[in-house]
């Protein structure tokens, strides 16, 4: 008697922590059953992999999604159809909206937003600020959060914790891995004067590498005297890859496609605002060093910071220009495409993309493809070679810094708990996007 699933992903090259081969891949309820040889088994639904490479569906685990409030510049469903479209299965979503995600109410209707409307799976960050520090261990447990944010620099009101006591307090509090932006407000502050009005090639004069650096070894230096867990996003500095391989007892780091691919000053100069981001570009002296981090391990995730503003807001003469790119559509073929030019192998890109993200935050259930684990996949075609366009683009903002890019290495299908979402370039399968769930928090709530 054959065995039968749901679904069977069939004829694929399988991508997983057990290594690289042709597999077919069974999946009941949601679920992985079963990976391996099942040409005899039947199922509900067949996806033909043939020629295909199947790997564990991609998790971004930094995105800025705008809803509420900034509704002009992305949503919570324009954002999720990119990521879909872009092969990612989930995403977690950042506080800096308005009203801020600093409290169970704003938690709570971001969810209800979601639900629904996101076409991928879907976890949120709680801001922690001077004002909210000591409701943290509380806020960080709720259903549906990924954990806590801190903006040490590049934020702006309640969501700035710029000193060390602040930053002490909200580590204090915590019991999870708690996300940091680190650049030291203070030596921005100083640097301001130093923009030149209309050049983007000063921006990471303002936001130069040593307040990246001094940032995070004051980071670092408070996780270890409060015993906490940390994760220091969109590291962009030699230097601070350097300095973290030696902390990782306590700090995991992100790094994101934009700092590894484009460089200064040649990016400011050739696409101007749409360049601007923080912490920023920088030379190729740093992308070396973030490569470095990458090859040797140091880095743990790839996020995508995907973080839009309109085309017109970004025609600003700097500094009124804001900092920020799309990004979550574009990940997985920008580091298909390092992939393909021998800079990093398929199988580092799987662990930064799935693995990364369920070490660092605990994913229940996710980030593996392995049996038991939900039915994530990205399917990838490995040799299709296609050029990115802003006009592809799902994002609302309705660009990318890689207009003109040619890729190697394009997302097929997106297969979240088993069901096809995206399918050659189309959602076929719309919004049923559920909130992530965490180990250390399951019963929570």
């Amino acid at each position: 008697m054959s065995e039968t699933y749901d679904l069977i992903v069939r004829g694929g090259e399988v991508v997983n922590h057990a290594g690289r081969g042709l597999a077919d891949v069974g999946v009941r309820e949601g679920r992985i059953a079963k990976i391996g040889e099942l040409s005899q088994a039947s199922a509900g639904e067949v996806f033909d992999a043939t020629g295909l490479t199947v790997l564990p569906g991609v998790i971004d685990t930094q995105v800025h999604f705008r809803e509420p409030g900034l509704e002009w510049k992305e949503d919570l469903e324009t954002g999720s159809r990119a990521a879909v479209l872009g092969g990612v299965v989930a995403v977690f979503e950042m506080p800096n909206t308005q009203p801020t995600t600093t409290d169970p109410a704003a938690l709570e209707d971001k969810l209800a937003r979601a639900h629904g409307r996101m076409h991928c799976d879907h976890a949120f960050y709680v801001g922690g600020t001077h004002e909210n520090a000591h409701l943290l261990g509380e806020l960080e447990r709720l259903p549906g959060c990924c954990g806590v944010k801190v903006f040490m620099g590049a934020s702006t009101g309640t969501l700035l914790v710029a000193d060390d006591a602040g930053v002490a307090e909200v580590l204090r509090h915590v019991q999870r891995r708690a996300t940091f932006h680190s650049e030291d407000e203070y030596r921005l502050e100083e640097r301001r004067p130093l923009a030149r009005q209309g050049d983007w090639t000063s921006h990471p004069e303002v936001r130069d590498a040593e307040s990246a650096i001094r940032s995070t070894h004051r980071l670092v230096r408070l996780a270890r005297e409060q015993g906490k867990r940390i994760h220091v996003l969109h590291v962009t500095t030699a230097e601070e890859i350097e300095f973290l391989a030696d902390q990782k007892d306590v700090a995991t780091v992100e790094v994101t496609p934009q700092h590894l691919t484009l460089i200064g000053p040649e990016a400011y100069e050739r696409l101007k605002g749409l360049a601007q981001m923080n912490p920023p570009i920088r030379e190729a002296r740093h992308v070396a060093g973030l490569w470095k981090g990458i090859v040797q391990g140091v880095a743990d995730v790839l996020g995508s910071d995907h973080a839009p503003h309109t085309l017109e807001e970004k025609a600003r003469p700097y500094p009124a220009s804001p900092s920020g790119m799309p990004g979550v559509q574009t990940l997985l073929p920008v580091m298909l495409t390092h992939v393909a030019a021998g800079r990093m192998s398929l199988e580092r890109l799987v662990d930064l993309t799935s693995g990364g993200a369920q070490r660092v935050f605990g994913t229940a259930g996710k980030g593996r493809m392995t049996v038991g684990y939900d039915a994530d996949l990205t399917v990838v075609d490995l040799k299709a070679k296609r050029t990115l366009r802003h006009a592809d683009m799902a994002t609302r903002s309705g660009w990318t810094p890689f207009d003109g890019m040619e890729v190697v290495g394009w997302p097929k299908a997106t297969i979240i708990r088993g069901r096809v979402v995206m399918r050659d370039d189309e959602i076929v399968a719309p919004s049923l996007g559920r909130p992530v769930r965490f180990q250390e928090t399951l019963g929570a709530g």
